[in-house]
Order: structure tokens, then sequence, then C-alpha cells
């Protein structure tokens, strides 16, 4: 384990939202500082008229080059030195675009191994569609900057539950067409993997959630049959825990995803209102599948607050301490594995939980 305290690149997000508020406020903990040494990527001209708009005294030191960064201290990297014009809860294309330099600034550095894990805040995607950034979202940002593009999921989680989806961002009426027997099998194997080695799970339970309702006979329809019930076979088959599928009314109405580790459902709004639904104080978005460990407050950037102080930073501080325990899971992970003994023993397959989660059988309507 490294001696020195783990660095944790947090970029500023929109300029005109909330971004620097949270950041000040997270850091008036000085507990923070025992956990990590935060690296802002930013601009200080920024950060100062946010100050002075706040109110607040808080002190951070300027840096040009993460190698520069203090311990013990709020350290603002200068991504960028133009003058910008700070317009208070306004999205404008150059507060968007004043987050995307921080991003990018980041990216680099991350390639050069100036720090060990990124924080992002919500950058207003519909101020970032120009000529020079044509990506969805920070995520795919991040994945082309790496050159690892495709190779990543999106967990969610909150003191309740993790979260991951089969399909994202597509409309309703071509999430059946889109769900495949090898989607399902990829997707899970991927979520499986990322809790045994940024969660430490040894051994996950992974629920998967029903496509369609139950029928009044108690069956699904044709892509449980089909295609669900054929995945999680073949994901039992290489040893993966997957149980289901489960009629997500089910599933979160009758509290099942407390006995498990992680839910894959079919589709945004069948895991995301219910994920919303269970989330009371703060929840966190973590990037898996990718070489940089990534995490974010979710939520848009909060455009409604900016400069009110009223911001609440407990997701930010939530996002900082997932990243440093993921970063921590894997060297705990993977050291190990650098020289592995041989093994001397065939390990016996437990399935003692595989009756206990199995989904309840079709209802046969004739007995």
């Amino acid at each position: 384990m490294q001696e020195r305290k783990i660095r944790v690149a947090i970029t500023h997000g929109d300029t005109n939202s909330t971004g620097y508020e949270l950041l000040f406020k997270a850091f008036d903990e000085p507990t923070m500082f025992d956990l990590c040494t935060p690296i802002i990527y930013g601009s200080p001209k920024v950060a100062a008229y946010h100050r002075k708009a706040l109110g607040t005294e808080t002190n951070f030191s300027i840096i040009s080059k993460a190698e520069e960064a203090h311990e013990d201290k709020l350290n603002l990297l200068t991504t960028f030195d133009d003058e910008i014009k700070v317009d208070l809860g306004q999205p404008t294309p150059e507060s968007g675009l004043a987050g995307l330099k921080a991003l990018d600034r980041a990216m680099t550095d991350f390639r050069q191994g100036d720090y060990d894990v990124l924080v992002t805040l919500p950058l207003n995607g519909a101020d970032l569609t120009t000529a020079d950034f044509k990506f969805p979202g920070q995520t795919r940002y991040i994945e082309a900057s790496l050159d690892e593009e495709g190779q990543s999921m999106q967990i969610l989680t909150n003191e309740y539950l993790r979260l991951a989806l089969a399909t994202t961002r597509i409309p309703l009426k071509e999430v059946a067409s889109t769900i495949s027997k090898e989607l399902i099998v990829e997707t899970v194997t991927t979520l499986q993997k990322s809790l045994r080695r940024d969660f430490r799970i040894s051994n996950p339970r992974i629920a998967i959630l029903a496509l369609n309702p139950r029928n009044g006979d108690g069956s699904f329809g044709k892509e449980e049959d089909n295609i669900i019930a054929p995945a999680i076979g073949e994901l039992a088959s290489a040893d993966i825990n997957a149980f289901g599928p489960y009629a997500a009314e089910e599933f979160f109405g009758d509290g099942l995803f407390e006995h498990f580790d992680a839910v894959m459902a079919m589709y945004d709004d069948q895991g995301l209102a219910p994920f919303a639904t269970l989330t009371t104080d703060c929840s966190t978005l973590f990037t898996s599948g990718l070489s940089i460990v990534r995490t974010a407050p979710t939520g848009e950037a909060d455009f409604e607050n900016a400069g009110k102080g009223v911001a609440d930073p407990l997701a930010l501080r939530h996002a900082i301490y997932l990243a440093v325990d993921i970063y921590r899971h894997r060297m705990e992970y993977d050291e190990p594995l650098a020289n592995p003994l041989k093994k001397l023993y065939k390990e016996k397959r437990d399935e003692s939980d595989r009756p206990r989660f199995a989904a309840p059988k079709k209802i046969d309507s004739n007995s």
C-alpha cells in the first residue's frame, strides 16, 4: 500500500452551477484531508468569484501541475486562465466549455499518472453540443480519452442497493428488440467482475428483473422464457450467482432487493424510478470497467440553487469516499493476482443460495 494519501482529482463542472459551493463545503470538514489529497481541476478566477458570491473564506492553494499538490490543503489546478463570464444559475456554452476544459486536462494528467482517482461534477449536456464536442456526456468523453470506448458500465449506488442497466437511453419501444441473451450474459458478467474487484464482494448475488409484468396466471412473456431465463442458466453454468427473472413491482415492493448485492434492470425507468425512491440522502454513480476509478454525484447540474449557499455537499463527499474505497479495493484485489499460487485443490461449487433466490415458477392453470 502506498505511503502518500490517495490523490483525488475533482473537476469543477459547469461554472454557472453549484460546483464550487459543493467543493468549498465538502472540504470545510477537516477530516476530508485525512482521507485524501484533493486536486480541483478548475479556474482560480472562477473559484474566487464563487467564494465572494457565497461570502465564504475557504482557502485554496493554486498550483499549475498535479505533482505540486500539497497534502492537507485544497489544491486548485489551473486548467485555463482565460477571463470567462460567470452568470450564476444560467447554463451557457461558455460555462459548459469551461467544465469540459477541466475534464480534458484531468484526462491528460491521468494518462501521465499524476493522480489516483477522478470525481466529476455535473456538466449541462445541452450546452456541450458544439463542433468540438461530439460525445453525449462526460462518460463517453472519458472512454474516448482512454481509448476504452464501449468497455464501461454505469453502476448507481445508494444506501440500499447497487443498480446497473441492460439497456440505456433508448426509446421504450426499442427495448424488447434490443435485449438478447448475449447482451444479458455480457452485462451481468461485467457487473459481477466489478462487484468482486471494485466492491470486494467475493461471491456476489445479482438479481435480474423481468422485462414484462406477470400475467394473471403467474407467467411472464416470451422475452423472459426465450431470452432472460436462458441467459440466467448460462450465467449459472459459468458460476455466476444470477437469479430471476423478477417482476419489478414485486421485487421492489416486497423488499427482495435487500437480499442481493446488485440488481440488473432491463431499461432506464424500470431501475431508476425505484432507485430514486429508495434514495434518502444521496446517491453516487460509478463508471466500472475502465482503468480509471471515476465516480460522480448523481443528478444534473443544479442551476436553480447556484449562488444561494444552500447546496448540500453530502453527495460529493460520498462520491469521494466511494472513489477512495474502490481504489483501495482494486489494490487489494490485484496484488495477490500478480503472483498467483498454483491451485492444489478443486473448489466445490456452492449452490446453497440458488433454491432460496429462485424466481417463482409458473402457476399451472389446469391444476
